[in-house]
């Protein structure tokens, strides 16, 4: 499956961005989607993940209420709202699918995407 994230940007302290990941290939209701990022200088990191039928998800404690991520199986795309946006999360964002749960492990997930940028600035 090919995946493509778009929807990165500059963003003040404070707003918003969807960020959206769309894939071609394979059955793409076939699998889990994450939302990794990575920072300058940092490792990657788990942001958010959810199933295939989109009943479950799974986020890190920072994100957690004020990043949603959603699915539409019809037009194979998932998408992350990032709300209440900090400097913190400045990173690029890469989308990855894997075939098993909604986990936070970067190497439970076969196929990424490149990445799009948010930055945020305070």
């Amino acid at each position: 499956v090919q995946l493509q994230a778009y929807g990165g940007g500059l963003v003040q302290a404070g707003g918003f961005l969807r960020l959206s990941c769309a894939a071609s290939g394979r059955t793409f209701s076939n699998y889990a989607v994450g939302w990794f990022r990575q920072a300058p200088g940092k490792e990657r990191e788990f942001v958010a993940a959810i199933n295939w039928n989109g009943f479950n998800t799974n986020y890190q404690v920072s994100v957690k209420g004020r990043f949603t991520i959603s699915r539409d199986n019809a037009k194979n795309t998932v998408c992350l709202q990032m709300n209440s946006l900090k400097p913190e999360d400045t990173a690029v964002y890469y989308c990855a699918a894997g075939g098993g749960g909604p986990t936070g492990w970067s190497t439970d997930y076969a196929y990424w995407g490149q990445g799009t940028q948010v930055t945020v600035s305070s």
